[in-house]
């Protein structure tokens, strides 16, 4: 146990030595179950599973920014099918949590022949929007320019993510080819189009009726409602929401503040003719993904989409 603590010491130390940022660990798996225990009582780890068919790569840099790298986590089947691929963001209030923190999620998707992509991108303490947007697309243009490594069939990709991840895997699928959203610079031959979105209890819309969104946002956005609406609004998926949208679905709660904007973004799907899905967990916390017993439900949901829309 003392060694643990000393490695996780020096990680942490490393990466404020070369960031140069304070680091937000707020939001981990154990303050989420701590949290979640209270009202739900009978709720339980998910138990790390390992798998002989799927490869692991960690911290892979696919970003430099002066003396700041950006790191990606791979999980892939080794054999030499081209499979789908998942890119996955992780929540925190777009300013705490980590890649690793969606290792179990990714591991239990890879074995079932999808090539997973944890994405660690700069928070709101370290940059504000959209350089988090940034970040992911140009993690997107290096895993297909690297597809071949990872056996990526490139014309099926998909963002998924959690929480504040959700907000941003529907704003990244929604701006595909909107040039305000890219950040052409690294691996710039190389589209980070998405051909599926994948939103787990992320907002649609910050300024909404149904949302709740306040200083959090702002930290990330830039400011509040009042200094910054167009940035607000810019931000907002539902905004950005057209014909070139591609097929969603959302894994939901049972807090309705999570859902803000997915109904009207739903209307303007069909008007287009573009696939959505919901499901929703009953009774359910925000953050189950972390936990039993929602999470094998999760991995059911997310792989029943897309195996129906790429296999």
């Amino acid at each position: 146990m003392k060694k643990t603590v000393i490695i996780l010491f020096l990680f942490s130390a490393v990466a404020f030595a070369q960031s140069h940022f304070p680091i937000d660990s707020s939001y981990t798996v154990k303050s989420v179950y701590d949290k979640v225990k209270k009202d739900h009582p009978y709720i339980s780890y998910v138990q790390a599973r390992k798998y002989e068919n799927v490869n692991q790569k960690k911290e892979i840099v696919y970003k430099k920014i002066k003396d700041r790298e950006l790191h990606l986590d791979a999980y892939y089947d080794q054999n030499k099918k081209l499979n789908p691929a998942i890119v996955i963001i992780h929540g925190g209030g777009w300013r705490s949590g980590n890649k690793s923190q969606m290792e179990t999620f990714a591991m239990e998707m890879a074995s079932k022949g999808y090539s997973c992509f944890n994405i660690e991108f700069r928070l709101s303490l370290e940059a504000q929007y959209p350089a988090a947007i940034f970040d992911v697309k140009n993690a997107i243009q290096f895993i297909k320019k690297n597809a071949q490594k990872f056996n990526i069939d490139t014309t099926k990709v998909a963002v998924l993510g959690c929480s504040s991840g959700g907000q941003m895997a529907a704003l990244i699928g929604t701006t595909n080819g909107k040039s305000d959203f890219e950040d052409t610079k690294p691996n710039g031959k190389f589209s980070s189009k998405v051909n599926a979105i994948i939103d787990v209890d992320g907002i649609l819309a910050y300024k909404h009726p149904e949302s709740a969104e306040g200083t959090v946002a702002g930290l990330w956005l830039g400011g509040s409602y009042e200094e910054i609406p167009k940035i607000w609004q810019q931000a907002s998926p539902l905004n950005q929401t057209d014909k070139n949208t591609p097929p969603i679905l959302f894994i939901n709660s049972s807090v309705p503040r999570f859902h803000a904007g997915r109904d009207d973004m739903i209307a303007i799907l069909n008007k287009y003719g573009i696939y959505s899905e919901i499901q929703t967990l009953e009774n359910s916390p925000h953050s189950f993904w972390f936990l039993n017993p929602w999470f094998d439900k999760t991995i059911e949901h997310t792989t029943h989409f897309l195996d129906k829309l790429f296999k």
